[in-house]
């Protein structure tokens, strides 16, 4: 007997809405069982609450108070995509997601648990990779380089305003149109300085320019942005993004930990940097339409931050990344407290919700709590009271049905997760960080020749012109007034009695000034100045000339 008609058989004696409720998750294909209904204040372990795992790319929600079991939520979720071989990628903000790799501990409320939603428990580690955003903290270093990352990722990380933002636009138009690489932020700042200095600051006239006041605002916000030690994220290599897509050997699919507790601190680089994955791999994967499975499911922890102070052109980016990545096969979880945190045009994407439950301690609590009772089909729950009193690891969850259909909603006690549920020893996350076939690939930052290099050559060629210029001037006036010493010399010599050096003088004058004038002599005067040039160089970077 299947999942479905054993659901179907045994809701038969429930009461009416139950049985509708129940009806509405009855699966006949793939599914992840999340939990059992909860009716009148009892669980119903034979009403399984499950959802299609053909509706995992048309994204979802996870939302809750602090403390109502997000985080379990996340992990009993990923491990279910896990062994139905698809990849997972989570980000670990808080530092306790690692535990997914690492079989949980048995014990009395785990028991409890499995014995109340019907769920067959046993202790399991799945694969996983650990990465950290350039390397600060355990994990693979993750990097993106300045030129992939964009200025609209770039503006919301440094908090530009929308011309100023506009700006780095025009900057970035420039830099890539000159071959000028953008790889870390040692080579943005050397372009904006460039394009403000007496040399660069006619490049971008045609297309608007670019003003001193705006790029100092840049320039500062690039300076304080290193100081807080974000220099590390952006450089080479940089990390690519098809790595989240594997699966391990034994054919269950990947799950990749971004670990963010050590920049938690950071959360307008780290929001915007899961921000940037996503677009990455929305570049470069291809359309797939409607697959029985997702590619990769994304969980998108503590996403308030990235909508935070969003321009205009930044919510325009994520609304579209959202809307059209799903035919590419990826599916995304946004994980926050409220669904007020959420645009609401993003907020319509999101096909599959699991609320935790809310405070309403305070009249704004109030406030968030209608605003998210709204957001559900109509139901037989009185959800505004139903969300107060929910327990930790309960929930109400309405889903995509397998024809797309919102499913009916369902309070649910969900299961327990099988791996451990809290940080892996940190010692065996060093292990396996360290023992990853990619920790070789991306571990060392390497530092190529790019824009700041480039620009810094081009100057310090322009300055030894410059000082061969000058070197060639002072030589030619040098023999001028040599020339000049001489002819006047001959001049004094011919006055002699009988005046007939006089002519003979001014002849001699005549055929040195037009030596002197000649195209010939300027330009050997000027390879005379440029070799004297060089030497002038070479003293001040502390290369003497070679002797003979």
């Amino acid at each position: 007997m299947s999942d479905s008609e054993s659901t179907a058989e045994n809701a038969g004696a429930l009461p009416e809405p139950a049985r509708e409720i129940a009806a509405g998750y009855a699966v006949s294909g793939a599914a992840l069982d999340l939990g059992a209904l909860l009716w009148d204040g009892v669980c119903l372990p034979d009403v399984q609450i499950r959802i299609p795992l053909a509706m995992l790319n048309r994204h979802g929600l996870v939302a809750g108070a602090t403390g109502t079991g997000k985080t379990k939520t996340l992990q009993l979720i990923a491990e279910q995509l896990s062994a139905n071989g698809v990849p997972v990628f989570l980000a670990d903000i808080k530092g306790d997601v690692s535990g997914i790799a690492a079989p949980g501990t048995p014990g009395d409320r785990v028991a409890e648990r499995a014995g109340q939603v019907g769920q067959e428990w046993r202790a399991e580690g799945f694969p996983c990779e650990f990465y950290a955003l350039g390397g600060i903290g355990p994990g693979i270093p993750l990097r993106a380089t300045v030129t992939s990352f964009g200025p609209v990722l770039l503006s919301k990380v440094l908090e530009l305003n929308q011309t100023q933002e506009q700006s780095l636009g025009l900057i970035f138009h420039y830099a890539d149109s000159k071959g000028l690489e953008l790889v870390d932020l040692k080579d943005l700042r050397a372009v904006v300085a460039f394009l403000v200095s007496d040399t660069g600051k006619a490049e971008l006239k045609g297309i608007g320019g670019l003003s001193t006041a705006t790029a100092g605002v840049i320039l500062r916000s690039i300076t304080a942005f290193e100081q807080q030690g974000a220099g590390d994220f952006f450089g080479e290599p940089e990390f690519d993004t098809a790595e989240l897509l594997r699966q391990a050997p034994d054919g269950r699919g990947l799950v990749s930990v971004l670990e963010l507790a050590a920049v938690q601190d950071k959360p307008q680089l780290f929001s915007t940097f899961l921000m940037w994955l996503l677009a990455d791999l929305f570049h470069d994967l291809p359309e797939v339409g409607d697959l029985d499975r997702p590619k990769l499911v994304f969980f998108f922890d503590e996403a308030h931050l990235l909508f935070d102070g969003a321009s205009k052109a930044f919510l325009e980016s994520i609304t579209r990344t959202v809307r059209l990545i799903r035919s590419k096969g990826i599916g995304i979880f946004f994980v926050t407290q409220t669904p007020r945190d959420v645009p609401a045009e993003v907020l319509a994407q999101l096909g599959n919700r699991v609320q935790h439950a809310l405070r309403a301690f305070t009249p704004d609590d109030a406030k968030a709590l209608r605003s998210t009772v709204k957001t559900f089909p109509n139901s037989p729950y009185d959800l505004e009271e139903l969300l107060t009193r929910l327990g930790i690891g309960e929930a109400v969850i309405t889903v995509l049905s397998e024809n797309g259909a919102p499913t009916p909603v369902a309070a649910t006690r969900l299961r327990a997760p099988r791996s451990l549920m809290g940080p892996c020893p940190a010692a065996e996350l060093d292990a396996a960080v360290k023992g990853s076939p990619l920790y070789g690939s991306y571990a060392q930052a390497v530092d190529r020749e790019s824009a700041y290099e480039k620009l810094s050559a081009g100057q310090e060629a322009e300055r030894r012109a410059a000082e061969a210029e000058t070197a060639a001037k002072a030589v030619e006036a040098a023999d001028r007034a040599a020339v000049e010493e001489a002819v006047r010399g001959e001049r004094g010599r011919g006055r002699g009695p009988g005046g007939g050096g006089g002519k003979a003088a001014e002849e001699d004058a005549s055929l040195v000034e037009q030596v002197v004038r000649s195209g010939m002599f300027r330009s050997l005067a000027r390879s005379v100045g440029t070799q004297l040039g060089r030497e002038i160089s070479r003293s001040l970077f502390g290369t003497a000339r070679r002797r003979r």
